[in-house]
């Protein structure tokens, strides 16, 4: 393990010590939101991220140095080895250039050269690649004729072969060769005749020519799929007789030999037929594992920002799903999320009982006092929204509405999970739960979906699964554990998620809350069945007890670290928790034994007890009155919710039913690279109509202010 820290603290730019220590914990069983939360002291303050990076370069490394022993001995056993081959091999810093050194040992069957050798004329090929200066090339080859190979020519084009083959493993030349290509050659793409493509959709890459290093990930996902999808063709254009010069005269080192023509046929086939689209291949999967990983990164990301929305706290919410036809679900919830009337009314053709409709709502939302009505954004959502927003100006409501991302909605509502909590609801009814919950606790609701489900990805279909739910798991971890939890409230599906936690030890905690009540101290959980002290160390800190008998339960602050808490709070004079102005005096601290980043989280417990991580964040953007595309025109400033961000900018909900756009060209006055440094998804942002197409429903919009407004950009 030695070898690796001080590689991995080079790159990161940390101490050694951090990422030895980070190793340690990881290996002694410690998870990755634990150590970020609770193990400060040992890390250095190293955030969540930090840790996965040096837990994967860790992982990264040790198979790294694993396929270099397997590679060596595979040469060895050859007969091959040199401290050459040796020193070259364990000099390697990625698996690819191993693999690159090793091509010239792999035992190949079916190959031209494979055949070749199999026939006896590897000599034949050694005699010619050593530039002979003097001697009959014909004379030598008649010597290799016998059953295998019928005449000296076939002897020649199989020595040929081989050394096509010996060109094309060249580990140095392959490495120099894929610097050129990528520093001075262009992809092209050109669309296939008859293409399929009949709605346009690459039409921007009909005929496209771009620097190999200019390629936006975005752009590449779109090639690799409209090249799958038989729309495009896709060629490399390079200067390829200097190359295939290049090749040549590394095989010969530039001396004369009476073999001079016979190895130029052969350096130059071993590029042309192998090397060369060998390596347009390797580049073109580099470029798409880098566009794979970027979207993966967008899609964490994105999926991490609304997991971290805010919640409406101590509000009465209605969930709206909205429908024509079958009439839309409403569902009112508590405070708390607890579901307590469901409806349903007709406000839209073919039915139209708009005034019954009406009535019921003015009635629901006065019984119960209903603050907030989240309005689903699927099917008949603007028409829901005219009702809505025509209802609240006409009674004078104080009632605000929010339009909610339906996105796997309907997913769950079908789920098991749904169909375990609302046994009794048809499944648009569980819909219209859902949607108010998502505004009621976004973290608590859209935990219990399928990522994938949720919308905030960007080509997220064209991405290797495995890779994909790895760092999405990674991002949910996160956010649930910088959260934490209500241990007495919160669902099998969000207590999965918390650290140390597996689904079978998560139900056990709901199964033991059903059977003996709440939870009223920490201490309890260890009645839990299969949750033991290792179990409990992981995930305590993580789950918080409301009223409970210990008000540090209530905290972040670790049960471990609750002397230490309680001897600050008495040497301090400090009776109870929540004191916004409290002050610690050094002379009090001093003695305790309390190290820096601990004493500084039960500062900030003692100051802020209940404080959500969210609450740094902006909440959801509430409206009182409807807006259309007609209501629009170019200038005009409006706010809006970011409800995507991709590569080349974001798509915000500025009130109509298709998302505007605003480009990353237009996202501030100076040129950005990447438009996750200006926005976030639930973002709050002020935007400009600089763009409408009434045909098409599209908004253009800016987030750089016209000529006499201040931006800030």
């Amino acid at each position: 393990m030695d070898q690796f820290i001080e590689p991995i603290a080079g790159e990161m730019g940390v101490g050694i010590e951090q990422v030895a220590n980070t190793l340690k914990l990881l290996q002694d069983g410690n998870t990755v939101p634990f150590i970020a939360r609770y193990r400060k002291e040992m890390t250095k303050g190293l955030d969540e991220e930090q840790i996965l990076h040096i837990q994967q370069q860790y992982q990264y490394q040790n198979n790294l140095l694993e396929r270099k022993q397997t590679v060596l001995r595979q040469i060895e056993v050859q007969g091959k080895l040199t401290p050459e081959i040796t020193q070259a091999v364990m000099a390697c810093t990625k698996l690819s250039q191993v693999e690159d050194l090793y091509r010239p040992y792999v035992q190949k069957k079916k190959t031209r050269a494979g055949l070749a050798i199999a026939a006896g004329l590897q000599p034949l090929a050694d005699w010619m690649m050593a530039c002979p200066p003097q001697g009959d090339l014909l004379q030598q080859a008649a010597g290799y004729v016998g059953p295998k190979v019928k005449d000296a020519a076939a002897a020649v084009k199989g020595a040929q072969d081989i050394i096509a083959e010996h060109v094309s493993d060249d580990a140095k030349l392959r490495w120099r060769f894929k610097d050129v290509i990528t520093r001075t050659g262009v992809i092209r793409t050109k669309v296939k005749k008859d293409s399929p493509d009949e709605a346009k959709v690459y039409q921007m890459y009909y005929d496209r020519r771009e620097r190999v290093t200019a390629w936006a990930s975005h752009r590449i996902m779109a090639i690799d799929r409209a090249e799958r999808e038989k729309v495009l063709a896709v060629s490399f254009e390079y200067d390829a007789p200097a190359l295939l010069d290049e090749a040549c005269l590394m095989l010969t080192h530039g001396r004369a030999t009476v073999v001079a023509d016979q190895l130029r046929q052969a350096s130059d086939d071993g590029c042309q037929r192998l090397l060369l689209p060998s390596i347009e291949r390797e580049i073109r999967s580099e470029l798409s594992d880098k566009a794979q990983k970027q979207s993966i990164e967008v899609f964490s990301s994105n999926l991490e920002k609304l997991l971290l929305q805010p919640p409406l706290k101590g509000r009465v919410v209605m969930g709206f799903d909205p429908a024509f036809r079958t009439g839309c679900k409403l569902a009112v919830l508590d405070e708390t999320g607890r579901m307590i009337h469901i409806d349903k009314i007709f406000p839209h053709p073919p039915v139209s009982r708009q005034a019954e409709a009406a009535a019921k709502m003015l009635e629901l939302i006065s019984k119960y006092k209903v603050a907030i009505i989240a309005i689903g954004n699927g099917t008949a959502s603007r028409e829901s929204e005219q009702f809505v927003a025509g209802l609240i100006s006409k009674n004078h409501l104080a009632v605000s509405y929010a339009i909610v991302s339906e996105a796997g909605a309907s997913v769950y509502s079908a789920s098991d999970a749904a169909r375990a909590e609302f046994p009794d609801l048809h499944v648009e009814e569980r819909s219209a739960v859902s949607i108010g919950r998502r505004l009621l606790d976004p973290l608590a609701e859209l935990i219990k979906i399928d990522p994938k489900s949720i919308g905030v990805g960007q080509y997220q279909h064209d991405l290797p699964e495995k890779q994909l739910n790895q760092r999405l798991d990674e991002a949910i971890m996160k956010c649930v554990n910088r959260v934490g939890c209500d241990v007495n409230t919160a669902s099998v599906e969000l207590l999965t998620h918390i650290s140390g936690l597996t689904k079978a030890s998560a139900q056990s905690i709901v199964d033991h809350r059903n059977a003996n009540g709440r939870f009223t101290d920490r201490r309890q959980l260890l009645k839990v069945k299969s949750l033991g002290a290792k179990t409990f160390t992981q995930c305590a800190g993580f789950l918080r007890i409301k009223d409970g008998d210990e008000p540090l339960d209530e905290t972040a602050i670790h049960p471990e670290s609750y002397p230490a808490a309680k001897s600050l709070m008495a040497a301090c004079g400090i009776s109870e928790l929540g004191h916004p102005e409290a002050v610690f005096p050094a002379a009090a601290i001093s003695g305790l034994g309390i190290d820096d980043y601990t004493l500084a989280d039960i500062q900030e417990a003692i100051r802020q007890p209940l404080r959500d991580y969210r609450d740094r964040f902006e909440g959801a953007l509430l409206r009182s009155d409807v807006l259309t595309i007609d209501d629009l025109h170019v200038g005009q400033q409006l706010n809006g919710t970011v409800r995507n961000v991709v590569d080349f900018g974001a798509f915000v909900d500025i009130g109509l039913h298709q998302d505007g756009l605003v480009h990353i060209s237009h996202m501030a006055r100076r040129r950005i690279a990447n438009p996750y440094d200006r926005v976030s998804v639930g973002d709050i942002v002020t935007v400009w109509v600089i763009g409408i197409d009434k045909e098409k429903g599209r908004v253009q919009l800016s987030m750089v202010a016209p000529a006499g407004c201040a931006d800030g950009n």
